[in-house]
């Protein structure tokens, strides 16, 4: 049976990624940094797919807290086969010169250098067994730079060049290195980008069907369920309704 981690399993994405892989018959290490939500969703996961699950409360932004908490596994699930990088956000949505300082390190910390935590603790393992995958969420913020993004995109550009980069230093070892670029998917991402101003969150999808989770899931699915000698790059999924970061077509 193959084990799992996926960071940022409290709500969208990554609770859908984790029920989907609970479906596809793996073992699962779930985190997030809401305790009562990350219990709930581990005793659904045993209840409805009969999957072995570890929850681990902290957030990938304290190196310590990510240590304490690899530390804290079993031996039994340390052998991680599969490594999916999800949690991230955006914070704040205005113009380079009337932006949040406070914003630019929360998403640093958490869309970049948590990224880098979870990955340096978990592929040496997967190097020493000489397999794995890591998969991980970027955005077409990566890909594209929009109006009052800048430093949002510039993670997701960091994300796509570690990806590229894990993927060339950890070929030798036979691990794979994928990534998914979604464009418009309606989470709680933006609520958490405006600062819980739903109203605001809700105009970000209005006059157009945005991704939900489930699409999400699915190419993750499609990326760990390809034979062996196969590796995904990269997956870029948008709504029908959206061409790029910037251009698309309300009703």
């Amino acid at each position: 049976m193959k084990t799992a981690l996926v960071t940022g399993t409290t709500a969208g994405l990554g609770e859908a990624m984790a029920r989907r892989l609970a479906k596809l018959g793996y073992r699962l290490v779930i985190t997030g940094r809401r305790r009562e939500r990350l219990d709930r969703l581990a005793e659904t996961l045993r209840s409805a797919f009969g999957c072995e699950v570890f929850a681990l409360c902290f957030d990938v932004r304290d190196r310590e807290a990510c240590d304490a908490a690899w530390n804290s596994l079993p031996a039994s699930f340390k052998d991680i086969d599969l490594l999916v990088n999800n949690a991230g956000l955006a914070a704040g949505a205005d113009p380079f010169d009337e932006s949040s300082l406070d914003d630019f390190e929360r998403m640093i910390d958490t869309n970049v250098k948590g990224l880098l935590y979870m990955s340096k603790l978990v592929v040496p393992r997967m190097v020493e067994r000489r397999k794995g995958h890591v998969v991980n969420l970027s955005s077409i913020a990566g890909i594209e730079v929009y109006p009052n993004g800048s430093v949002y995109c510039a993670t997701k550009h960091a994300v796509n060049a570690i990806t590229k980069g894990m993927r060339i230093d950890l070929l030798k070892y036979g691990i794979k290195v994928s990534s998914i670029s979604p464009g418009m998917v309606e989470t709680e991402f933006s609520v958490v980008r405006y600062h819980g101003d739903e109203n605001k969150a809700k105009a970000v999808y209005r006059g157009l069907q945005p991704l939900c989770a489930d699409d999400i899931a699915d190419a993750l699915e499609f990326i760990v369920t390809r034979p062996d000698h196969v590796m995904i790059n990269d997956i870029q999924i948008n709504p029908k309704q959206q061409a790029n970061t910037y251009i698309s077509e309300r009703e």
